[in-house]
């Protein structure tokens, strides 16, 4: 029963995080199409504006009937932090789209466990003993995911899938100049480092506010998100007239990116953080390097390599060696708190101190 119900628990965040690294991919390779019709700020305000629309009437709703905890400045002034780095980090991935290309962003990303993996141990979230096999195998895994996220980006190797068209890839790689994939590789960096605050923070946040609604913290990041995208946006894009939507490939790629990208990809990966934490989440990040792969091939005509498939082999290989390694460590703890229970009944000694009245 307890086995059953343990698996049930993994199993979920499990499937909510493929998804959410699956809208994630796509949302990469809507970017860099979708950017040549509209500006990237003026996309990065209107999705999170209406995505606050959206979210609003659930939020409202749900807070009502749950009887969270009142809202007030304190807890506001947290969901502004926390909806910065969302800000910051999504800027940095437009722009650094923009400049370079979804399949560089993708690659880069992967080092989200590791900045993730060191802010929580600064935090004090996440221990290290280096004697144990547990550690050991967090570290090491993570480091061979990122090893093998690289190893799709770096090497080609033989083509196993050609595509039929892949002018648009070949056109992206020829257009863009060196110092241009430079400054992208650093804003990719940058986006990497915010969004491993963003899941760090978002961690703390809910573990101050347990029993609030998931949407109530969702509608404010992305209302907050809004006011200071739009703030930085007002003075980067200087003309009027690219605020207008039309009806073209830029609309869809607002639709697509606040439905699937923004919407449903922050209520998974709020949901997934408080369900399994910060760490579990990030270092499902290598997973969507695949997708970004396949979705490529797919719709930007990229050709698939023998090195996908070997860096997509290695990136499993070091998920699933980080993954054992926190499954042994939370059994090592559960045995250990189960033989304190055990030591202390067989000597008569109570888990808590009697109060005195």
């Amino acid at each position: 029963m307890t086995r059953s119900a343990t698996g049930t628990g993994k199993l979920l965040p499990f499937i909510g995080m493929m998804v959410a690294m699956l809208g994630q991919s796509g949302s990469m390779v809507v970017i860099k199409v979708a950017i040549k019709d509209i500006n990237e700020y003026v996309m990065v305000v209107y999705t999170f504006a209406l995505s606050a629309i959206l979210v609003l009437p659930f939020a409202v709703f749900l807070h009502r009937r749950s009887q969270g905890p009142p809202i007030n400045f304190v807890a506001l002034c947290r969901f502004f932090l926390l909806a910065s780095f969302g800000s910051l980090g999504t800027i940095q991935a437009y722009v650094g789209i923009d400049l370079s290309s979804p399949s560089l962003l993708s690659a880069i990303l992967n080092l989200m466990p590791a900045f993730t993996f060191i802010l929580a141990l600064i935090f004090k979230m996440e221990q290290v003993h280096w004697r144990t096999s547990s550690s050991q195998a967090k570290v090491l895994g993570t480091i061979v995911s990122i090893a093998g996220a690289f190893v799709v980006i770096l090497y080609k190797g033989p083509i196993i899938y050609r595509s039929h068209s892949n002018n648009f890839s070949d056109e992206t790689v020829r257009s863009s100049s060196e110092i241009n994939w430079i400054l992208g590789g650093i804003m990719c960096v940058l986006d990497a480092l915010f969004t491993s605050l963003w899941y760090i923070y978002q961690a703390s946040v809910g573990d101050t506010y347990p029993t609030m609604n998931v949407s109530v913290i969702v509608f404010f990041q992305f209302l907050f998100s809004m006011v200071q995208c739009g703030a930085y946006a007002f003075f980067a894009v200087k003309d009027l007239s690219e605020w207008k939507l039309k009806a073209d490939i830029g609309l869809i790629g607002i639709l697509y990116q606040v439905i699937i990208a923004t919407l449903l990809r922050y209520l998974l990966v709020m949901w997934c953080i408080v369900k399994a934490g910060p760490l579990f989440c990030a270092l499902f990040q290598p997973v969507a390097i695949i997708f970004t792969v396949w979705m490529g091939a797919i719709f930007l005509g990229d050709d698939f390599s023998l090195g996908s498939l070997v860096g997509a082999a290695i990136i499993v290989i070091g998920f699933y060696a980080v993954q054992w390694g926190k499954s042994k460590e939370e059994y090592e703890i559960a045995k250990g708190v189960e033989h304190l229970d055990t030591e202390s009944l067989s000597h008569g000694v109570p888990l808590l101190p009697e109060r005195n009245t």
